[in-house]
């Protein structure tokens, strides 16, 4: 093998597999894996990719349930220089379309039950459940001996909503995730001793590259769930066999308002992470008064800077609740004006990062790319206030994105659904604050004729997603617009919103 000398992804393991290899890396269901067998695991499997007829650079989607052979097919594709595109396993139609076609994948790993959702004419090898698929056929391939990728390799496109119905594929290089990797293991505080469970969907960068690679890094042991299931998750803690976990704050309101939160024996967990999403302080303060000895991480950030951007660690948190906290490692950020130029501590203006975490752009979208990346800064799109000790709290956002449950939906795009129904004259989406889902999908809809609430969800459901579909619909005589007819979101926002 042609030895490289800058640190990629899959290196990450390979240290870790040379330093502990018989330390039980990762499990899953009744799988477990020790580092040097997943290290050798990877390797195979980058063989098993390169006999399919790519070549290093292509891109690979991923269209999969949690499990090995997902973390698996990621490594396996950085070991062979090759483009990983994770694809949201709830997408169908045309979002899924639109992603496969435009990442140029040229091939898929797909989880049998997912393939058939694929567009025609998609290569697809199964991840897994099949005698086929790259978990089953890893065992018997030759282990990767090719040229080794190098740190400025792009090794992953990060597909990102924005305020369009069109995501963005942000460009992530080894040397991007490798720093943030690093981020993320000072900031929260990561050690080889911790017990990490992965319920969230390792399509989200958050569950990927906050927590489960950098785990890996430091060589700690790993468990995968297909979901955040909180008899397991309960379970896992009682047994003394977790002891570290991440969820976005609708996770943790469910997890707070199980019935058996008050009885359980959760004093195992020591470190509780949330982010994604604002946690509502009540909720927190909630679950700090029943684990008192937890310690909390508000975790912020976005895909294109790897994710992690700002931590709150646990000492910091008393007099500063909403709070997003102060930035990792390797991260650079201002609160800036309309001119990009900076503004006083205490006024909320626009951050933009500079960072070797971020991204290395838009994957085939130059004017986006030139907008978001200006006078040598990344705008992010979000509105904070930093005060003078350098800790951030996010305002709001500057586009019309809603932040559901952890999972951003662009306002626009359902938009364009419901304008396909008859009975709508117009319509307006906006984001309402929800116990469950922190910002509820909510639809403000001026009705041309007789036309009820489900019969609008309904429809919306057929056109996309059912995570991006209302999940309210009010009914209104006319939107409210400024001078120029702009429609006021924030006017809607707070008449609603209440």
């Amino acid at each position: 093998m042609t030895q490289g000398h800058g640190s990629t992804v899959d290196g990450v393991l390979r240290r870790s597999a040379r330093r502990t290899p018989a330390r039980v890396a990762l499990e899953y269901g009744d799988r477990s894996w020790t580092y040097e067998e997943l290290d050798e695991a990877v390797s195979r499997a980058a063989s098993v990719l390169l006999d399919q007829g790519l070549d290093p650079g292509d891109r690979v989607g991923a269209y999969g349930h949690n499990s090995d052979a997902y973390l698996i097919g990621f490594l396996a594709c950085a070991r062979a220089g090759l483009v990983h595109v994770p694809v949201n396993e709830n997408l169908t139609g045309d979002d899924l379309a639109y992603i496969v076609g435009q990442s140029g994948s040229a091939l898929v790993l797909a989880d049998p039950d997912l393939a058939g959702r694929l567009p025609d004419g998609a290569r697809t090898l199964p991840l897994r459940d099949a005698d086929d698929s790259l978990l089953a056929r890893q065992a018997a391939a030759p282990a990767y001996d090719g040229p080794e990728a190098r740190s400025e390799d792009l090794v992953q496109l990060l597909y990102t909503s924005g305020t369009t119905a069109l995501p963005k594929g942000a460009m992530m290089t080894h040397r991007a995730l490798v720093h943030e990797y690093l981020s993320a293991i000072t900031a929260l505080d990561l050690s080889a001793g911790d017990l990490p469970v992965h319920s969230l969907p390792l399509y989200h960068s958050a569950q990927m590259h906050v927590f489960l690679l950098p785990y890996l890094a430091v060589g700690a042991t790993n468990t995968i769930l297909d979901a955040p299931d909180g008899d397991r998750l309960f379970d896992l803690i009682e047994q003394g066999r977790a002891d570290s976990l991440f969820a976005p704050p609708t996770v943790w309101i469910a997890l707070s308002n199980r019935p058996d939160f008050a009885t359980r024996d959760l004093s195992g967990l020591r470190k509780a992470y949330y982010g994604a999403s604002i946690m509502p302080v009540p909720v927190l303060e909630r679950l700090r008064e029943r684990l008192p000895k937890l310690a909390f991480y508000n975790c912020f950030g976005q895909s294109e800077i790897g994710p992690l951007a700002t931590v709150l660690a646990p000492d910091e948190h008393k007099g500063r609740m909403d709070s997003c906290g102060r930035t990792v490692l390797f991260v650079d950020a201002r609160v800036v004006d309309e001119d990009g130029k900076d503004v006083p501590d205490g006024t909320t203006g626009e951050v933009v990062y500079r960072s070797p975490q971020l991204c290395e752009g838009y994957w085939d979208k130059p004017e986006e790319t030139a907008e978001a990346f200006r006078d040598g800064w990344f705008h992010s799109g979000d509105l904070a206030v930093r005060d003078a000790h350098g800790y951030f709290t996010i305002v709001d956002r500057v586009k019309d994105v809603i932040n559901s449950g952890g999972v951003l939906v662009a306002s626009r795009q359902v938009e364009d659904a419901l304008y396909t129904h008859e009975a709508v004259a117009e319509v307006a989406v906006v984001g309402l604050p929800d116990e469950r889902w922190i910002e509820a999908v909510t639809a403000v809809v001026v009705p041309r004729g007789e036309v009820t609430e489900a019969e609008l969800v309904d429809h919306a459901r057929e056109k996309l997603a059912h995570f991006k579909a209302p999940k309210r619909v009010v009914f209104v005589d006319e939107l409210p617009r400024n001078a120029s007819g702009k429609i006021l979101k924030r006017e809607l926002r707070d008449r609603f919103g209440g």
